[in-house]
């Protein structure tokens, strides 16, 4: 299934329970799309102008009555999926462009911006729960662990920080990579951390050793790996610049297929649906494309499955250090919005979720 988006998009996220996927473009829209299994087809529902500039991530929250975006101008709004009416906006949520935002739990979520900034919002309080200065540079991926209550998060500056969500303080960053990181994942039932970056090398890290990568995965690609998606405790897929999406096996690490060839252009981001049927890309041709992950992996299986845990020969041990190492700057940066937007006023975002 495949539908035109007519501009780039930028977000992807699928409805936690219906056969809906929500869409954010460059041009400050939110695209809300309906599929059916039956005949394979894609129907816009909501075509909605979210914002005055770009709108670059986007997710449903409260279990799928709303759903959230995040704009280069700075501003979150929360919109109604039955309606598409708007719930809430907050023009200054952020000083900076915002550039991610995920689901924490049913009633949180995170937002990352440009300048490294990262704010927790309880909608159950309906306030800004927190914020921590976790990078240098603007962040381009988040992933919550709940058991430990961190996040993880990548960013331009080629570091992975570890946050404690209790504190709201950096409780360890990574030593500086060569490349921007792009996207992480958590692995191997959470010994092993995954990161893609702009080089196209995969950087292993080992749970409690964040300081250095424990391994690299070099053969991927030499394009950017600009999203990734966990299968499974082995299997991850990744996007890359170059337009292909491929199921990448883990310690061991291979390439175990290619998947699809979204276009020539960059894979911009992908998403699995509820169900996890079907898989969601979105790349630079400005098309939507969903992959059916039945006929996509069958065949697969058991060549994914050659190798058990005694693979990581890394200690699984927790040391932490509680003193993050102040890194240089990537080469590369998204635009920001320096509009010198405050923080006064935030509070009551969440007021009518």
């Amino acid at each position: 299934m495949e539908a035109s988006l007519g501009e780039i998009p930028f977000g992807i996220d699928f409805h936690p329970l219906k056969e809906l996927v929500a869409v954010s473009l460059i041009t400050g829209d939110l695209h809300l799309y309906k599929y059916n299994t039956d005949d394979s087809s894609l129907q816009r529902c909501l075509d909605l102008h979210a914002h005055a500039e770009s709108c670059r991530t986007v997710r449903f929250i409260n279990g799928g009555q709303a759903v959230a975006t995040g704009s280069k101008d700075c501003s979150i709004l929360a919109t109604d999926v039955e309606t598409g009416s708007v719930i809430a906006r907050l023009e200054n949520a952020h000083e900076n462009a915002i550039n991610s935002l995920i689901n924490l739990t049913e009633s949180t979520v995170a937002t990352g911006d440009d300048e490294g900034c990262i704010k927790v919002w309880d909608t159950r309080q309906r306030s800004c729960s927190g914020s921590i200065n976790a990078h240098e540079d603007y962040i381009s991926d988040m992933n919550f662990v709940s058991d430990s209550m961190k996040l993880l998060t990548t960013s331009g500056d080629g570091t992975l920080s570890v946050c404690n969500l209790r504190t709201y303080k950096v409780q360890t960053r990574s030593e500086f990579s060569e490349d921007e990181l792009s996207s992480v994942v958590v692995m191997k039932n959470g010994r092993k951390v995954i990161c893609g970056s702009q080089g196209g090398t995969l950087l292993l890290y080992s749970w409690g050793f964040f300081k250095d990568c424990s391994d690299r995965f070099v053969d991927l690609s030499p394009n950017s790996v600009e999203a990734m998606l966990k299968l499974d405790e082995d299997r991850l897929i990744t996007g890359s610049e170059n337009g292909l999406i491929s199921l990448v096996g883990i310690l061991p690490n291979r390439i175990i297929q290619p998947i699809a060839e979204h276009s020539e252009y960059p894979v911009e981001g992908l998403a699995f649906s509820h169900d996890r049927r079907f898989l969601g890309s979105i790349s630079h041709d400005q098309m939507l494309k969903l992959w059916d992950l039945n006929e996509i992996l069958q065949g697969s299986e058991n060549a994914a499955k050659g190798q058990d845990a005694s693979s990581d020969s890394d200690s699984d041990g927790m040391d932490v250090d509680d003193n993050p190492s102040h890194s240089k700057k990537g080469t590369k940066t998204k635009n920001a919005n320096k509009g010198g937007a405050g923080f006064s006023g935030s509070n009551n975002f969440f007021a009518d979720l």
